[in-house]
């Protein structure tokens, strides 16, 4: 009776609360999964609340629990534990470390951006964060290879060198503000760069599509691609805001006296004004496209759509897959 008394009938832990088919329903939903206070949380927490969202799953929670302690723990389980394969992903990894990761280097990215060493330096420490996020997000039944790894780690990190070494050299003679923009073009470049290496397998060996049931029809390259396409210009649009916008910002506010008295604060005061950024720009990203992608059946490879129609005529219009982060 104390579960019926706290849990409502028909309460599902893994429906999402807000209707994921809209832009801000999505928006609300990673609102709540890359909430930087979460990195906080102490490990025994999150264990004890994917004890509890497993429990909730198999129908067995402990009495007393009420609907607000379980949709905490889901958060807490949904910030902290892999979608596919329910393991704990590394800390650094973890979308809820985007803001306070990202924060830091970006802000370094755009401070130090005047010497051909300090934008080689950011641009690495930039791309090993990166990799370490591809990789932690990846679509767990695509496995990839340590080499598979090496080998798009040194390719992201190769273009993002080779797009912003090349940039800074180029717009010495340009306006002031141009070599302001650089980092965010070197950063848009690797991850052009990244994403698709890191997730070669994807495209390689396809990934596997569901109906609207969730029952598996077979793998799709087409897929693959798509997915990897809005990752891709999910992350390009987490970043523009604050390497666009802040850059201009900043070249205002150096022409003030007061401004030119305290540069040791510039890096700090760049730092802080990315993490404004990116506070709202990591969950606006991520919501851009719906987790749950879907393509229209004549979109799909020739062999696989009429295996599908061979098995179930014309009642699968669509396929559905999970595009990764």
């Amino acid at each position: 009776h104390a579960n019926m008394a706290t849990i409502p009938l028909g309460f599902n832990i893994d429906s999402p609360r807000w209707d994921q088919s809209t832009f801000v329903g999505r928006l609300k939903h990673f609102l709540n999964i890359t909430d930087p206070r979460t990195v906080l949380v102490p490990e025994e927490e999150l264990d004890r609340a994917k004890t509890l969202v497993e429990g909730c799953r198999a129908g067995v929670v402990p009495p007393g629990s009420s609907q607000e302690q379980l949709l905490y723990a889901k958060k807490l389980y949904d910030s902290a534990f892999h979608p596919d394969s329910g393991e704990k992903m590394n800390f650094i990894g973890r979308m809820s470390f985007q803001v306070p990761g990202g924060m830091a280097i970006t802000g370094c990215m755009l401070q130090f951006y005047r010497t051909v060493p300090a934008v080689v330096f950011w641009q690495w420490v930039n791309q090993s964060f990166n990799a370490f996020v591809n990789y932690t997000n990846r679509n767990a039944a695509s496995p990839i290879s340590l080499r598979q790894i090496g080998v798009a780690y040194v390719t992201a990190t190769s273009a993002a060198l080779a797009t912003a070494v090349g940039l800074n050299l180029y717009t010495k003679r340009a306006p002031p503000l141009l070599a302001r923009w650089v980092p965010f073009a070197a950063v848009a470049a690797a991850n052009c760069v990244n994403i698709p290496m890191m997730r070669q397998q994807e495209i390689i060996n396809g990934i596997t599509v569901t109906d609207e049931n969730n029952n598996e029809l077979g793998r799709s390259r087409r897929a693959a691609v798509k997915g990897i396409v809005q990752v891709v210009l999910s992350r390009i649009t987490m970043a523009a805001p604050g390497m666009i916008i802040l850059p201009i910002i900043m070249e205002r506010l150096e022409k003030f006296t007061f401004m030119q008295r305290i540069r040791v604060l510039h890096g700090p005061l760049q730092v802080l004004l990315c993490g404004g950024f990116l506070l709202f720009m990591v969950p606006a990203a991520c919501a851009l496209f719906p987790q749950q992608c879907s393509l229209a059946l004549a979109d799909l490879e020739l062999e696989l759509r009429d295996s599908i129609v061979a098995k179930h005529g014309d009642k699968v219009p669509y396929v559905y897959f999970n595009k990764g982060l």
